[in-house]
């Protein structure tokens, strides 16, 4: 096994694809909580309504409609949460951010129950994603291949627009100073506004993708809860290397740890989690200034 070359290819995509899963869903609260320094514990609820939006989407339309409108009804879910909460509790500290998404969270677990049961649901993979690529040597599921692809993308169109347009000159103004931003003509608000809602539909997204590799149950919000503090804890408080840092190194610990050493897999990556806060706090990342 371990002179095996196909192995270790299979592998590393098995990790890329948890990586990039794991991107898509902790960029939404990396820019959340960079840009508006708010901290959005129910992040992990709205990608649940993902899932479940692109459940009932799928049934009557198919996956290629949910994947579409499913992050778009999700931001609908942010609009909501930001008018109703996230606004008023923008300047209370960090400690009243936490209680009051830690009890949203809650509280959107019990509208699922609600509105859609208890009982887990199932997508199917499109057809045109149902069977394997050759990658490098290796047959690998086409729908693996296509998350990698997708996170790939957004992870440059991120860049993109953080990097290259006057968008994100204003974002990245606004995450320097706010106020300053504000004195140079910058709605800081409405900017506020509209990370959140993007930040709500990548989680939406993120919730699409992976409703095929998993089956859509009311507590996936809160397993998937811990990975995702544990990947912007270890990246750092810089936008986007943050999130691509942390997804990658939980990616590759995680999968490389539950096949070379399964007896301590579910201890290596809170050891990881606990060297980067001894060594580096701030984590790998961090924020200038």
């Amino acid at each position: 096994m371990i002179t095996d070359l196909g192995f270790w290819t299979l592998q590393a995509l098995n990790a890329l694809q948890l990586s990039m899963l794991l991107f898509l869903l902790s960029v939404g609260l990396t820019v959340i909580f960079g840009l508006m320094h708010f901290v959005n514990l129910a992040h992990g609820a709205l990608y649940a309504l993902g899932a479940y939006f692109a459940a009932s989407v799928a049934a009557m339309w198919g996956y290629w409609a949910a994947l579409l409108l499913a992050p778009v009804a999700v931001a609908g879910v942010g609009v909501l949460l930001y008018s109703g909460f996230i606004q008023r509790m923008r300047k209370s500290g960090p400690m009243a951010q936490v209680l009051v998404t830690f009890g949203l969270i809650f509280v959107l677990l019990d509208m699922t129950r609600i509105v859609w049961g208890d009982l887990p649901l199932a997508i199917e993979v499109p057809a045109m994603l149902g069977g394997r690529l050759a990658v490098l040597g290796v047959e690998y599921p086409t729908y693996r291949v296509f998350i990698i692809v997708l996170g790939l993308v957004v992870l440059g169109g991120l860049a993109f627009v953080l990097g290259r347009t006057q968008i994100g000159a204003m974002i990245r103004a606004g995450v320097d100073n706010d106020e300053m931003a504000a004195c140079l003509g910058i709605n800081v608000e409405r900017l506020f506004f509209c990370v959140f809602c993007v930040g709500c539909a990548l989680a939406g997204l993120a919730g699409v993708v992976a409703a095929p590799l998993l089956s859509v149950s009311p507590d996936m919000s809160l397993q998937i809860l811990i990975p995702t503090l544990i990947v912007i804890v270890i990246g750092g408080l810089c936008l986007l290397q943050r999130g691509v840092a942390g997804a990658l190194l939980f990616g590759f610990v995680q999968t490389f740890g539950a096949v070379l050493a399964p007896q301590l897999s579910s201890v290596l990556i809170y050891a990881l989690l606990a060297a980067v806060l001894v060594i580096k706090p701030v984590g790998l990342f961090p924020a200038k200034g």
